[in-house]
């Protein structure tokens, strides 16, 4: 299981990064649990709930000065007696313009199995850069 759950949540976090690349509030979605909650890396404001994270999201999408956001991880631990793991990587956020970079850091992410797919529960990130 811990291969196939690792291999399956890197591919989620992939398409996690095409739709952030490509603005698709849609396929984001289903990638976050009803009630995910989100730490922003530099001011700790706290985003709770699915719904909550779209609108933000919509709000980033809409910006004349456009972030796009990559989150690259380095790490999945896979529990082995519950259907969570956790991610650990790296994140950066560059323009959409040019892909200048704006800011960089780490990030921790949780996940947990639903039926068949792994959603995030939690993300909390730290801004390095």
């Amino acid at each position: 299981m811990t291969q196939a759950a690792d291999h399956a949540i890197r591919l989620r976090r992939e398409a996690f990064n095409r739709a952030l690349a490509g603005a698709d509030l849609k396929a984001i979605g289903p990638l976050l649990a009803q009630g995910a909650i989100l730490v922003t890396g530099t001011d700790s404001a706290v985003i709770s709930g699915r719904k909550a994270q779209l609108a933000a999201w919509e709000h980033e999408f809409a910006a004349s000065l456009r972030t796009i956001y990559t989150r690259t991880p380095d790490t999945i631990l896979v529990s082995p007696v519950e259907p969570i793991a956790l991610e650990h990587g790296r994140w950066q956020g560059v323009t959409a313009a040019g892909g200048l970079p704006l800011a960089s850091g780490t990030y921790t992410a949780k996940w947990r199995k639903t039926g068949a797919d792994w959603v995030i529960e939690a993300e909390i990130y730290l801004t390095l850069a």
